[in-house]
């Protein structure tokens, strides 16, 4: 987050927002863009680029939660929802849709600040824990592709597992690539011949 983050507080009614916007600037510097109307959140939240997302709403619908959804695109930034009630359901839907804290009995100043600053870690965990999935993922297709690429070249060469893996590495270090590169090469080209 940079130095100065910028926050975008979602509120229709005027003086609930001057509230929130008069909490977040006792609690510390920050760039504060009040969203009067929900409607075409999505894009109106996207022009802003903000670093963080505070929703005050009475009851929040399933379109809101879907324009919520496109405007964390997909969770590219924490998001703090106070909503007055519960509804059945919804807090999931929220969660689903971006939400990093879902706060229910609505907006009080003493709470925004730690409320913010819990929503902007459980997003940052969240983030890491995807982008630790992702590599893990990327890893397990890449030692699929490149233990296929061994079979090949054991069955074509005759040669142990071994061997066919000293194969693929050596490949990769005189082209200055590597090895699952080499070896999603010789899969598709195996591919093709056959």
């Amino acid at each position: 987050m940079s130095s100065t983050p910028t926050i975008v507080v979602v509120e229709e009614d005027r003086d609930r927002a001057l509230a929130i916007v008069d909490a977040l600037r006792a609690s510390g510097d920050c760039e504060v863009v009040v969203i009067g109307n929900v409607s075409g959140l999505a894009r109106r939240i996207a022009a802003h680029a903000p670093d963080v997302v505070l929703i005050d709403i009475d009851n929040p619908t399933r379109d809101v939660l879907e324009e919520l959804t496109l405007a964390s695109g997909p969770l590219e930034r924490p998001v703090a929802m106070f909503v007055s009630g519960t509804s059945s359901g919804l807090a999931r839907t929220a969660i689903e849709a971006g939400v990093s804290a879902y706060v229910v009995d609505g907006f009080q100043p003493e709470r925004v600040m730690p409320i913010l600053e819990t929503a902007i870690a459980r997003f940052q965990m969240v983030r890491q824990m995807r982008t630790e999935l992702a590599e893990t993922r990327r890893a397990l297709e890449e030692r699929k592709v490149i233990d296929r690429a061994k079979g090949l070249l054991m069955k074509a060469k005759g040669i142990d597992e071994e061997a066919a893996y000293a194969v693929l590495r050596k490949t990769a270090m005189d082209q200055g690539r590597r090895v699952a590169d080499v070896a999603e090469a010789l899969v598709t080209a195996a591919g093709l011949l056959s």
